[in-house]
């Protein structure tokens, strides 16, 4: 057998192997030159279309498949470029955004990309009014209006209108997020079934015009993607990805130093320093803008109360966490802005506090303390921080049920809004404050059966005067007197919110050192497999 026959054999054992949990590992040769292996965790994607992807991996697939209408450079994100977009201008009242559409562009099915595939992407999202919906309704879009107020007046000309003036860097990075991925029109219509915008097809499927197509999900396990070897941008150097959810560190690390995976992403710290002394591994440190947190079920008369909602922030150890578990993955942060943001607050008010928290408890009318569940993903570092917050609050008078899941069953509860306590992560959405203001600190309708479906909603926190104050921050445009208005809003958060910041998080990767050109950028949508080679 030839080296390259030996080498796909050994992908095609990594692909069985991996497939059925390494109950025993295989020996096997290097990746292929023309393929990358990843080992991740991604079992919380839930879909993989883009009017309804909301989770963290499903947004880094959808940056490899489809484009959008405009991106921000991963090395200075104060800057916006085009990307299926040409060109662009605002109107001088700042409502109306009118786009050139870039010549030239085919999706995966050879179909020409045109105006009116952006806008059918952006009106289909919309009208579907799945979880990202808010991003683009936050401008009047509705459901009724969406057709007059973003549309194609040509087939290079797209027209975007908002309800009223905002700040156009705002407008613009809105249309940067996963939500504004550009679909093939003609094929996700073909693919309709009783009026469902093609959701069906497109929940494993791909219709987009991206470096890479979808050839195969299969949830908790296999995510393969193929170069589009058309694509406008060029092609990428590899033939295909394919990426292998393994849950365990240890099996990670083992998978990578043996040569059988290209790259590792979910080590634990103490793993680092011995894969520093491999010259054929490099580590890549990301700061990204996503924070680790749990929420607080309002819906629960007990953790409704704010004395026991604050006694929960005084039950966290956030500095032994960062000193171990957290140590190189995060930095202790507690407000909902992610350093960098416009008006981020670096304050951390809270420490470990266990005789606080009792007080509180006490306060609350619970002297001996309460008992609550936690939802929490089944992955590293989310149960080892579960379970170094069920020690330390235990000694606050909290005793904490883990319940641990995989992320998609974790993920569906928290919608449904039926956990009590549930720990995870939220990733900025696009580069400006809103994003986490808007999910954070707003919740418009508290009802079951709500349009929008922030986190406070999946908390069940009703504010209708915070929500106020942060629908009054998006619409200012005097930029330090917007940034004092975020502040202001992350303090309220900090003092009274059913949510417990901890860490910003530091995404940590182990590549094997023939590896070049992978793009680990401040958010998982910006992590882009396009330009990757082998040596």
């Amino acid at each position: 057998m030839n080296t390259l026959a030996r080498r796909l054999a050994g992908a095609a054992l990594l692909s069985a192997g991996l497939s059925f949990g390494f109950a025993a590992t295989p020996v096997l040769a290097d990746t292929p030159k023309d393929t990358l292996v990843m080992a991740w965790q991604f079992d919380d994607i839930v879909t993989l279309d883009p009017g309804e992807i909301f989770e963290l991996s499903g947004a880094e697939y959808g940056a490899q498949v489809y484009d959008r209408l405009i991106r921000f450079d991963v090395n200075d994100v104060s800057k916006i470029y085009g990307q299926v977009a040409e060109s662009w201008t605002v109107s001088d009242d700042g409502k109306t955004f009118t786009f050139t559409i870039r010549d030239g562009i085919k999706f995966h099915s050879g179909n020409p990309l045109t105006a009116e595939d952006v806008a059918y992407s952006l009106q289909r999202a919309v009208k579907m009014n799945k979880g990202p919906a808010f991003i683009l309704t936050q401008f009047g879009l509705t459901p009724e209006n969406v057709d007059q107020k973003v549309r194609a007046t040509d087939p290079r000309t797209l027209v975007f209108e908002t309800d009223k003036t905002y700040a156009p860097t705002f407008v613009l990075y809105c249309l940067t997020a996963d939500v504004s991925g550009v679909v093939d029109a003609k094929l996700v219509k073909s693919k309709e079934v009783n009026g469902d915008f093609g959701a069906a097809f497109l929940k494993a499927n791909s219709a987009g015009s991206g470096p890479f197509v979808l050839r195969q999900w299969k949830a908790s396990e296999l995510l393969s993607l193929e170069a589009n070897a058309n694509y406008w941008g060029g092609a990428p150097a590899v033939k295909r990805v394919l990426i292998r959810h393994i849950a365990e560190p240890a099996t990670q690390r083992l998978l990578l130093e043996k040569g059988d995976v290209d790259v590792a992403r979910n080590l634990k710290p103490e793993q680092f320093e011995p894969l520093r002394g491999n010259d054929k591994i490099r580590i890549v440190q990301a700061p990204k803008g996503t924070l680790y947190y749990f929420g607080l079920n309002q819906k629960n008369e007990v953790l409704a109360k704010p004395d026991v909602r604050k006694a929960f922030k005084y039950a966290v150890d956030y500095d032994g966490m960062a000193k171990t578990i957290m140590n190189g993955l995060g930095t202790v942060h507690q407000a909902f802005l992610p350093k960098g943001f416009l008006g981020a607050l670096e304050e951390n008010p809270y420490t470990y506090d266990p005789a606080k928290a009792k007080e509180l408890l006490r306060q609350a009318g619970y002297p001996d303390g309460i008992t609550v569940t936690m939802d929490v993903r089944n992955t590293s570092p989310s149960m080892d921080m579960a379970q170094a917050i069920q020690g330390s609050a235990a000694a606050a008078g909290i005793k904490i049920n883990l319940l641990p899941a995989d992320g998609k069953q974790v993920v569906t509860k928290y919608r449904a809004r039926n956990h009590e306590a549930l720990l995870y992560q939220w990733g900025a959405d696009y580069q400006d404050p809103n994003t986490n203001a808007d999910t954070f600190a707003a919740n418009p309708d508290n009802a079951d059966d709500a349009k929008a479906k922030p986190l406070s909603w999946r908390n069940a926190w009703d504010i209708p005067e915070l929500t106020k104050k942060t629908a009054a921050a998006v619409e200012e445009r005097d930029t330090a007197k917007r940034a004092a208005m975020y502040q202001e809003l992350q303090r309220e958060v900090l003092e009274t919110s059913p949510f417990v910041i901890m860490f910003q998080q530091t995404e940590v990767i182990a590549e094997r050192s023939n590896v070049e050109g992978l793009v680990w950028g401040p958010s998982f949508d910006s992590n882009y497999y396009w330009k990757v080679s082998k040596k």
